[in-house]
């Protein structure tokens, strides 16, 4: 992108920067806050992200909604899951290396659950937003009318 320098930022069109010639005629609504967020530290940011990709896995989102429940050794969760055992133990490790889940051995068994209850909101915010987009998918587009040769018609997106 070249630079651009004081004297012709004012000469660009409203096309090119995507605002007002006059920043005065700039209208927000009352009920919008518009005040910049103040931003959080890098590091923070990196690990939110890291977080969100270790529970970007169906698997171990069900993992994770289960554990919510109570904790649960890896039989239990293969038998509610319906998954392979060793692929509940690989999706465990990552849950746990990303500081999701605990396990704790207890005799033979290890028994894991949540570390902290705002990932298991997290997991059921996404949850409960998914099944809200496939319950408005199932319904179908809502009917909108356009004009076609003066007529009105209907039309599904």
């Amino acid at each position: 992108m070249p630079a651009v320098s004081p004297d012709s930022r004012s000469s660009r069109s409203t096309a090119d920067t995507g605002q007002l010639d006059h920043p005065e005629e700039q209208v927000h609504s009352p009920e919008r806050d518009s005040r910049p967020v103040p931003l959080r530290d890098q590091r923070v940011l990196v690990e939110a992200g890291e977080l969100l990709r270790a529970l970007a896995a169906p698997v171990r989102i069900a993992i994770v909604l289960q554990l919510r429940a109570s904790e649960r050794c890896v039989h239990e969760l293969v038998d509610a899951l319906g998954v392979a055992q060793p692929l509940i133990s690989q999706h465990l490790r990552v849950l746990k290396s990303a500081g999701v889940v605990h396990g704790e051995r207890h005799g033979r068994e290890v028994v894991y659950r949540l570390v902290d209850e705002h990932l298991a909101h997290i997991v059921v915010d996404a949850a409960a937003h998914a099944e809200e987009i496939a319950s408005a998918r199932s319904r179908g587009p809502a009917p909108r009318s356009i004009a076609t040769d003066g007529r009105q018609e209907a039309e599904t997106a």
